[in-house]
């Protein structure tokens, strides 16, 4: 096994995922209403009441329709697809683990660093060699994906547009070509809905003439419904017919399915909604790189998700952001992303999901008195 495979995966048992707040609220002993969760990047926004409605109607007896035909209309209708090449799944981690099968069998995996560390978890499930791609921590936005010369031996290329934990666009005439290098493109694109003018980067319109390319979204960041567990796989038809031949024979539950169709059956909803969350993204993104840029020692970077990746510098210098970290969890309540668990990060990186704007200001203010108290300790 290579040592970047040993790295990765001697990685993954140290991984946090953000948005653990039953854990995090009984390590604080308080209750997880009281926590202002930014580990977690997820919309503020209530569903709609007839989204809800539906939820509770939703019928708990018969088993859910095996092959989700309803859902896989309103989804195929989405991108213009037929519904044939569109698979919905048991959030994308799922159908992360029927993806990590395939790139198994095809070989090495080359994994951006850092990264999102359920990509490398899925392909331990069968086995599969990993080897990491550092990528640089400076970069334009949107920009070109920053593939390296000489290229690598890998025949598997994972991609996260925009990527996590950076929050980098990458641009679709910066991808395209990878498609002749691979034997399979793997791309997440479970943030590109919350970005404005996200849609002209992603990689779905590719999928009908590119038999090596498999993109997948999720309906959870851009409807905050992390507890339902719902994405979705886009791909040509005979790989996601492979996959529902492997599976559990009801992935997705009847109360996510019926949600789901209520969220995008009418599609002119589902655009109003979208264009609501992406105002959202563009005014508190800038908004918090204004704030978080005049904070002593805090190094915002340029994010095009509903995300920032901050860093710890004085005088030129990383310094650790944890103390800061683990002051707004136990004096604040208040959680963000530890940053330690994506490989190429570490103890002086953060990473803050965006809030309502009250949220945002509660995150500053917290930040700005803990920061000034460090400062003082330092220099009585």
């Amino acid at each position: 096994m290579p040592q970047a495979s040993r790295v990765i995966r001697i990685s993954l048992l140290l991984d946090a995922h953000g948005g653990n707040l039953e854990s995090a609220a009984r390590r604080l002993g308080c209750r997880p209403s009281r926590l202002l969760d930014a580990s977690a990047s997820l919309v503020p926004f209530d569903l709609p009441w007839q989204v809800r409605l539906r939820a509770l109607k939703a019928s708990f007896r018969p088993y859910p329709d095996r092959a989700h035909a309803v859902l896989r209309d309103c989804l195929a209708s989405l991108h213009g697809l037929a519904p044939c090449a569109v698979l919905p799944g048991n959030g994308a981690a799922e159908l992360f683990t029927w993806a990590a099968r395939d790139a198994a069998a095809q070989g090495l995996s080359l994994l951006p660093q850092p990264g999102f560390a359920d990509y490398a978890r899925a392909l331990v499930c069968w086995g599969g060699d990993v080897e990491g791609l550092p990528l640089p921590l400076q970069w334009p936005r949107p920009g070109p994906f920053p593939f390296p010369e000489p290229v690598s031996r890998a025949t598997v290329l994972w991609i996260t547009n925009p990527h996590n934990p950076t929050g980098q666009l990458w641009s679709r005439a910066s991808l395209e070509p990878l498609l002749r290098r691979f034997a399979l493109v793997i791309c997440d694109e479970a943030f590109l809905p919350l970005v404005p003018y996200g849609e002209e980067q992603s990689l779905i319109p590719l999928v009908d003439h590119h038999p090596n390319l498999l993109v997948v979204r999720s309906l959870t960041k851009l409807y905050g419904i992390a507890g339902l567990r719902l994405g979705y796989a886009v791909a040509q038809p005979e790989r996601l017919q492979r996959w529902a031949q492997w599976r559990d024979p009801w992935p997705v539950n009847a109360v996510a399915s019926a949600v789901g169709e209520a969220l995008l059956q009418r599609p002119e909803r589902h655009q109003a909604w979208i264009q609501r969350v992406q105002r959202w993204t563009a005014q508190e993104g800038a908004w918090l790189q204004q704030q978080l840029a005049a904070l002593p020692g805090i190094v915002p970077m340029p994010s095009a998700a509903n995300y920032l990746l901050i860093r710890g510098e004085r005088e030129g210098k990383p310094w650790s952001l944890q103390p800061l970290r683990e002051a707004l969890e136990i004096r604040h309540r208040i959680l963000l992303r530890d940053c330690r668990s994506f490989d190429g990060l570490d103890d002086s990186w953060l990473r803050i999901g965006f809030q309502s704007r009250r949220g945002n200001r509660r995150i500053i203010q917290a930040m700005r008195k803990e920061l000034s108290e460090q400062r003082s300790r330092v220099t009585a």
